[in-house]
């Protein structure tokens, strides 16, 4: 199974609600759910599209920090689409894209299972709990990659 990863633009904003969408009704997943939010996205920090024979199944993004920082700013896999290794296969691209970068971070629920067996499984770390780090309610844990 062939993933690729498309880079976004402000005409893909449909696309990406359409997806987010798909899994905002979990507690353990902040949906970015409004075009200001991904016009800002989009515009900041790098967006791609993943997409399995050429249909949109999830998104990934991230921030450059700095010289040596990276944020995975976001991941997400339409529910249809889940369980077929497709974040696994993303997280190695991203990985691999930013192989002499020093520290790579990211966000994700405690309670969203598959995901820390994922990020623990390419050599993340916790590093911290925060309360309400989105403004949602909920708590995250910030996972880090340093080499």
């Amino acid at each position: 199974m062939a993933i690729n990863l498309k880079k976004a633009e402000l005409d893909n904003i449909p696309k990406l609600l359409e997806i987010e969408k798909s899994v905002a009704e979990t507690k353990i997943y902040s949906a970015m759910l409004s075009e200001n939010e991904w016009q800002h996205e989009i515009q900041n920090n790098t967006v791609y599209i993943i997409e399995k024979d050429s249909e949109a199944v999830g998104s990934v993004s991230y921030e450059n920090k700095g010289e040596n920082h990276v944020y995975i700013s976001g991941l997400v896999i339409d529910p249809r689409f889940q369980n077929q290794g497709i974040a696994r296969q993303v997280m190695d691209l991203v990985l691999e894209e930013h192989k002499d970068i020093k520290r790579i971070d990211l966000v994700t629920h405690p309670d969203n299972h598959p995901a820390l067996k994922l990020y623990q499984s390419l050599g993340f770390i916790i590093e911290s709990r925060q309360e309400n780090y989105f403004g949602d309610g909920e708590p995250r844990l910030v996972l880090v990659l340093e080499k």
